[in-house]
């Protein structure tokens, strides 16, 4: 009996210990995923999506805030072609799913848009990020949707 009970405890520490583990990776994803959104923030207010391309998966889509459906090479011209005056991340939350985090929150800028017209933008934003078989954590679809006032 006494083995048995010493069995069982174990089993339970093993298990509390894997899932102690568990939270402390999936708190490490949530900061890794959460310092990567500050990469593209900062890749905006610098005018400079080089900065950003590196964290966009090959596969990379975005739908915009109009509906428009862009990969990478289309996000990235229209990225180079928008000037920002100002740009800020409002209540950026990532949740980790193992290998996938989602990352939301609010997007406000103002500046020209690609078509040289200015722009005031208030939005939110769902991006989509996954751990990469390099063990690289890239953003593979953004969603935006304009917040109406």
């Amino acid at each position: 009996m006494k083995r048995i009970c010493i069995v069982c405890v174990m089993a339970l520490f093993s298990l509390g210990s894997a899932a102690l583990s568990r939270a402390q990776a999936t708190g490490a994803t949530e900061k890794n995923v959460a310092a990567l959104e500050q990469e593209w923030l900062h890749s905006q207010k610098t005018n400079n999506p080089d900065l950003v391309a590196p964290v966009l998966a090959e596969k990379f889509v975005s739908t915009n805030s109009d509906g428009k459906v862009t990969d990478k090479a289309e996000s990235l011209a229209t990225a180079k072609a928008t000037k920002y005056a100002s740009v800020d991340y409002i209540d950026v939350k990532v949740t980790a799913f193992g290998n996938t985090a989602i990352a939301v929150g609010g997007f406000k800028a103002k500046g020209t848009d690609a078509t040289g017209k200015p722009m005031d933008v208030n939005e939110r934003f769902t991006d989509t990020w996954m751990k990469m078989s390099d063990g690289k954590w890239q953003c593979i679809a953004s969603h935006s949707s304009t917040v109406k006032m």
